[in-house]
């Protein structure tokens, strides 16, 4: 579990590092996240012991809410303050992103649907 977990952090330090030298407007981790997603692309899927540790880590997902439970008490006066334009844009930010996966699927289905008449 601890190579599988050193595996992770380092893929999280690389992404702050790219993130830091190169100026991108990306959170660290996120872009580690997109190396570790390429390299187990390129690897051909995770290995057995980061299977085990990823595994490990989302049965104690519920964990990380506790932080942001911590921070809806720590800024609730914030949020009653500007509760309206967060829901707003929560709401528009999710119909948006389900409108794009719609169309997404629906080039997808047609490019399918396409290959599989020419095969």
């Amino acid at each position: 579990m601890i190579q599988g977990f050193s595996w992770l952090l380092l893929f999280q330090l690389v992404g702050e590092l790219l993130v830091l030298g190169l100026d991108w407007p990306v959170p660290g981790p996120v872009a580690g996240m997109a190396l570790l997603f390429l390299a187990l692309l390129w690897r051909g899927g995770p290995g057995r012991r980061l299977a085990q540790t990823s595994s490990q880590l989302l049965q104690h997902l519920s964990l990380l809410f506790v932080p942001a439970g911590a921070g809806v008490v720590l800024y609730g006066a914030l949020l009653a303050r500007e509760g309206w334009s967060l829901a707003l844009a929560l709401v528009a930010s999710t119909l948006l992103a389900m409108a794009v996966a719609a169309l997404l699927l629906r080039v997808l289905l047609r490019r399918s649907r396409r290959g599989s008449e020419e095969g």
